[in-house]
């Protein structure tokens, strides 16, 4: 008990270490526990949800097809369940925009991607529709109203029979829009209604378990030649299940990286720390000896300051995850995902880890710094510590060199020298602080510059989409427009050996200057006729190089799959919605037809502006526009997402290198606590001994900061390709105004820490500390 009230008093005599420990330990707990329950409560759901709802591990297009060819491709082997339904695409008309609805019919006998309700029921009767409750709830739609859309030239009315969602729409799109894209499912009998027929355009595939869907894919194509097969995508291919798995993927790569790192710092730190307690109290530990203290109580009582520090440290950092961190991120989960009742609790077993891992360190130094004074005698430990011999310094054998530095800063040298272990080992700290705070900085500039990218690249007023069929020979334009250019846009798939991606090719004059493109150093490059824009997301990807021969099928119906060989002219830097592009000549040079369904438009002034959008939206050839302002909302989603995380990544950084610096500085003025009591016996003033810790604390800070510069460049790298895909490229270089803010700010806290340890220099007891062996 007395033992446990003398470490009380150690803790009371030196606060603010110990508080600075505590918040360095609860920074690394903080994100351990939120990033492990992000990352494992996601990847549980996902797994169960996909299993009890059953997604298609394999979905087979066709123009057409009937009940009894369903049937007949059941019998092909590997096949467990087939199930057949008609999609269709569908707009919805409101005051001031257009809306799109990707529609699905629903199987009489419903067991492959079945929906879960939300509200209501599923469709049974004629011009029944089940809505997806995000487009719902955006609209204010409640089940029993009336919905109206348009689809093949008709429109169509429908009773909302139910809210729901389903598991094969848990990612809609990149940016989750759920105002002007929405899920619904019709009944099998409303079918004739839509089509003038029967027959569905698509069939749903459950594999049997472990058979190899490649080979279920190719026996299919084959079993299908007789009839209308357009092409097929697996489960793993589809942006739904992709999307969400490279999420997880990420997440788990996250939650082991980022808290090793912190825990490692916390394991220097603490090692440092106990080293230093032990030292300062060798009289006590003499005593404690004489007294008759037992050996191994004596590093009992030690070790119970860093197990201390870590329940404390981790039980806070966990406490202010689960009020903080949790919140957040299901906050983040519902924007990026459509998964139904998804909960993220932190599980009281997520403290446990921190606590071990940073006691374990704790205990290590403890017994690593002990093991020697308890070998000691009582009368020997009693006495204090010799002080350390000191060689010359490679400077000192510098011919006239030496001579010439003042006195202070000799002192500074010889202590650095002197405690080279402990130094490297101060710097160490710094580095990994410094590392944070610019990858930290780095990533969350990088996402602002793919917001800011879109002014640059786009230079539209509008963008006229038109329906389909519509002749561009027959559009009248208004008055008004500056510049106005034609393009269109081809859903395409990229393929290298055995890989495949889905992608979008636009098609537009080689002289539209309303749509910049830029080389990875920010240089403007042109279209041509002779090549195709690669985005560099997908060169990276698939190591694609100018001048290379890519392999291109167009996925559109009316195309029957046609694929050919094209020439990358160049890479394009694109962050948003990257894009393969091509000139309407270089398409025709592989006898395909280029019609434009889209128009920009530059009006000559924002008067103008307002009259050219009344006329295409009067215009009944007109399907959708769009502003500049729909592009800015893919950036401004990717920064809503990944701010928040940021943002307490900056925060934690800033505590975490405070701490350890604070805690590393009170250590160099103990182990300097004879020198320093000389300095001021000899009558040296209180702001000459502070500045002397001062410029030693900097000199660290600044070999610290040197060393850190290249390892921030490769953690950042690593970073960027975490975030990274071929739909979304992140700036892979770092801003040297951000590589400054960030020195600048561990510099600001070095001199911080010195400020805040300026009265420990004060209480220096002369006298105590100039003891020594006669």
């Amino acid at each position: 008990m007395k033992l446990f009230l003398k470490l009380l008093r150690d803790i009371k005599q030196s606060i603010g270490q110990f508080i600075a420990l505590v918040l360095v330990i609860a920074v690394g707990a903080f994100f351990y526990a939120g990033l492990v329950t992000y990352s494992d409560n996601l990847s549980a759901y996902v797994k169960v949800y996909f299993k009890e709802h059953n997604l298609s591990d394999l979905n087979v297009y066709y123009s057409q097809l009937f009940k009894e060819d369903v049937a007949g491709l059941s019998e092909i082997e590997g096949i467990n369940k087939i199930e057949g339904r008609y999609t269709f695409d569908a707009t919805q008309a409101f005051e001031d925009y257009k809306a799109s609805l990707k529609i699905h019919s629903i199987p009489v006998q419903n067991e492959i991607n079945t929906p879960t309700m939300i509200e209501g029921s599923i469709p049974s009767k004629k011009d029944e529709i089940l809505l997806d409750s995000r487009y719902a709830k955006e609209h204010h739609y409640r089940v029993g109203d009336q919905i109206s859309l348009s689809a093949n030239e008709r429109n169509f009315k429908f009773t909302i029979s139910g809210l729901g969602e389903n598991v094969e729409h848990a990612k809609k799109n990149e940016i989750q829009d759920h105002k002007t894209y929405g899920i619904a499912y019709i009944a099998e009998e409303t079918i004739p209604e839509i089509v003038d027929g029967f027959y569905y355009n698509e069939i749903m595939i459950d594999a049997q378990e472990g058979y190899d869907i490649d080979n279920l894919g190719k026996s299919i194509e084959v079993q299908s030649k007789q009839l209308t097969y357009l092409d097929q995508v697996s489960k793993e291919r589809t942006f739904n299940y992709s999307q969400i798995n490279q999420t997880i993927h990420n997440n788990k790569l996250m939650s082991k990286v980022i808290p090793l790192v912190l825990f490692l710092i916390e394991a220097i730190i603490l090692f440092l720390t106990m080293s230093r307690i032990i030292d300062s109290q060798r009289n006590q530990v003499g005593i404690m000896k004489a007294l008759g203290v037992r050996n191994r109580n004596i590093m009992l009582h030690y070790m119970g300051y860093p197990v201390l520090v870590a329940i404390i440290g981790s039980i806070i950092g966990c406490a202010i995850a689960a009020s903080v961190f949790i919140p957040l991120v299901t906050a983040s989960s519902a924007r990026s995902y459509s998964l139904p009742d998804i909960k993220y609790s932190l599980s009281f077993y997520s403290i446990i880890p921190p606590i071990i891992f940073s006691s374990v360190f704790g205990l290590l130094s403890c017994y690593l710094s002990g093991r020697t004074i308890l070998k000691e005698r009582a009368a020997q430990a009693m006495r204090p510590k010799p002080p350390k011999k000191m060689k010359k310094l490679f400077i000192e054998r510098v011919p006239g060199l030496w001579s010439h530095i003042s006195y202070s800063y000799k002192l500074i040298l010889r202590n650095i020298f002197l405690n080279k272990p402990k130094a490297l080992a101060s710097s160490i700290g710094v580095v990994v602080s410094t590392v944070l705070l610019i990858t930290a900085f780095g990533t969350q500039t990088a996402l602002l510059k793919v917001a800011n990218q879109i002014e640059d690249v786009y230079t539209y007023d509008l963008r006229v989409d038109y329906t389909m069929g519509t002749s561009s020979d027959t559009l009248k334009l208004p008055s008004g427009i500056k510049n106005s250019y034609f393009l269109s846009t081809f859903p395409v798939e990229f393929i290298k050996d055995n890989e495949k991606e889905n992608a979008t090719l636009v098609v537009t004059e080689k002289e539209n200057n309303l749509i910049h493109f830029f080389d990875e150093n920010d240089n403007r490059i042109s279209l041509e006729n002779n090549g195709l824009l690669v985005p560099k997301s997908y060169a990276d990807k698939y190591h694609i190089s100018e001048g290379d021969i890519i392999k291109i099928k167009f996925t559109a119906p009316e195309l029957k799959n046609k694929s050919v060989d094209m020439k990358v002219l160049n890479i394009s830097t694109q962050y948003s919605n990257p894009s393969f592009y091509s000139t309407p000549a270089y398409l025709k040079s592989f006898d395909i037809d280029y019609s434009p369904t889209s128009l920009l438009v530059e009006a000559n002034s924002s008067t103008d502006l307002i009259s050219v959008r009344n006329f295409f939206e009067q215009d009944h050839h007109v399907d959708t526009i769009a502003d500049k302002n729909d592009l800015k909302k893919s950036a401004q989603y990717i920064l809503k997402q990944n701010s928040f995380v940021f943002i307490m990544f900056i925060t934690c950084a800033v505590i975490l290198s405070f701490g350890a610096i604070y805690t590393i500085s009170s250590i160099n003025i103990y182990e300097r606590s004879r020198e320093l009591a000389t300095l001021k016996v000899l009558g040296y003033q209180k702001n000459k001994i502070n500045r002397l810790i001062f410029f030693e604390n900097i000199i660290l800070t600044t070999f610290a900061v040197i060393v850190a510069l290249p390892i921030s460049g490769y953690v950042y790298t690593i970073i960027v390709k975490a975030l990274s895909s071929t739909h979304q490229q992140i700036p892979d270089k770092l801003n040297i105004f951000i590589m400054l803010v960030s020195i600048i700010l561990t510099f600001l806290l070095t001199i911080l820490s010195n400020l805040l340890l300026r009265r420990k220099v004060t209480k220096i007891n002369m006298i105590e500390s100039l003891k020594s062996i006669e």
